[in-house]
């Protein structure tokens, strides 16, 4: 039973802590709820600062989850800018970094993933980037626009033919979704772009090599030069700026900016220093959750990037899975919410994820990992980009599908996935079947 005089405090100002702290309320939740964010901004959705926003399509007052005001409205408290720097799970206190110690009833963490940085010579120079908050995509969105107006390094002033100053050079280390996404940002803007990237395709290790090249070919007919089965070793710079990278195979390419777009590690600092289940980071890393979203403290939960759960609803149903798309920030949060008012929660969400690139929009469901899937099917037209992919395992069962510029068909593939009945790979590939004639 939750009452009146209780305490429930969120660790984490994202879209998961926002979303819970919302639903504690709709609920019916009366008693206190403590919002604490390690950000002065209250709390915001980060697909914009990879796509709208960092375009100048969107204003920075669109990012957030709620106007500021909600949460006074809502009787939400909220500590801005101070980080929670210790957990003790028997006491039930959070102590933050100004010294405060808030003790809890329930405790939910929300304190997502961080960027993870380069381990090479030059991290330390000013043009060197990472694309996680909004104070990155801020600074990132003016770094664009200076790019492509004409920003030329000291001491780099070459003239193209006709007197114009060249576009600034952007390399890019990493070809995952939010490396690809800068990239078309940063020709939208004119700037010139080089990605470097270790596999051998865009999105290696999600795509697997069938699709992959979908997305190589894309960017390069927009300009963007890839450099593939490379790591990035040094960034050279001059001043504090910098010159260049360079790679493993000895090549060097001209750079003003660089963005580390290498992926991102679960927060769990807090969680490990208060003896909590993790994941083997290995494995993915993240604080280990039941269905419910509960941590091995019964009195803890957790939710968003940070949090690894159970893999329900689909034909690899022993995998543990750490998902970091803002599907699961909005979902998870309030199953998180309703597990702590002692509902009956079982957070079985297909993993689903979209990304803008130019004018290709897509939307993926499921999990099929590098070697769990037989054959790659797709209906429609590839070439043209207009197409839905489907992963099938060895036994005919759907792992993933991917819509590319058809709309209106997630729902259906997420069913597919959930039946785990065997399909016909004609019957995929055939756009005059139905999908939904497809479930058993």
């Amino acid at each position: 039973m939750v009452d009146a005089h209780q305490t429930f405090v969120i660790v984490g100002g994202g879209l998961a802590g926002a979303k819970a702290a919302e639903t504690l309320r709709s609920e019916g939740f009366t008693g206190r709820v403590i919002l604490i964010c390690d950000e002065r901004d209250h709390p915001y959705e980060r697909p914009p600062l990879s796509k709208g926003y960092l375009l100048g399509k969107e204003e920075r007052d669109s990012v957030f989850v709620h106007e500021p005001a909600w949460y006074a409205q809502a009787q939400i408290e909220l500590h801005l800018g101070q980080p929670a720097v210790h957990l003790d799970p028997e006491a039930k206190t959070v102590r933050l970094g100004d010294g405060t110690l808030i003790v809890y009833d329930r405790l939910l963490l929300a304190t997502g993933a961080e960027p993870r940085r380069l381990d090479v010579p030059g991290t330390g120079l000013a043009g060197v980037h990472h694309l996680r908050r909004l104070a990155h995509a801020e600074r990132l969105r003016g770094v664009l626009a200076s790019l492509g107006r004409d920003s030329s390094a000291p001491g780099d002033r070459d003239k193209s033919r006709g007197g114009a100053q060249r576009s600034g050079h952007l390399v890019i280390a990493g070809a995952g979704w939010i490396g690809l996404e800068v990239a078309a940002a940063a020709r939208s803007y004119g700037a010139e772009v080089t990605i470097v990237e270790a596999a051998p395709t865009p999105l290696h290790g999600i795509l697997g090599p069938e699709l992959g090249g979908l997305f190589a070919d894309l960017h390069r007919e927009h300009g963007v030069r890839f450099h593939f089965g490379a790591r990035l070793t040094e960034i050279v710079g001059q001043d504090g700026m910098v010159l260049a990278v360079r790679t493993d195979d000895g090549e060097e390419h001209p750079a003003h900016d660089v963005l580390a777009a290498i992926g991102a590690a679960p927060r769990t600092a807090l969680a490990d220093q208060a003896g909590l289940d993790l994941v083997d980071r290995a494995a993915g890393g993240g604080i280990a959750v039941d269905s419910a979203l509960r941590t091995s403290d019964p009195y803890i939960y957790a939710a968003g990037d940070v949090a690894a759960a159970p893999l329900q609803g689909t034909p690899l149903l022993d995998t543990r899975l750490r998902v970091e798309h803002w599907a699961n920030a909005l979902n998870g949060g309030p199953a998180a919410a309703r597990a702590m008012l002692g509902r009956d929660v079982s957070y079985d969400r297909i993993p689903y994820f979209f990304s803008d690139q130019y004018d290709v929009g897509m939307e993926y469901s499921g999990y099929a990992p590098p070697g769990s899937y037989a054959q790659v099917v797709c209906r429609g037209d590839v070439a043209k980009r207009e197409f839905i992919a489907f992963w099938l395992g060895a036994d005919g069962r759907l792992l993933a599908g991917m819509n590319v510029n058809v709309w209106d068909v997630a729902e259906s593939i997420q069913q597919l996935i959930r039946s785990g009945a065997p399909l016909s790979p004609g019957a995929l590939a055939d756009p005059e079947v139905p999908l939904a004639a497809l479930l058993p």
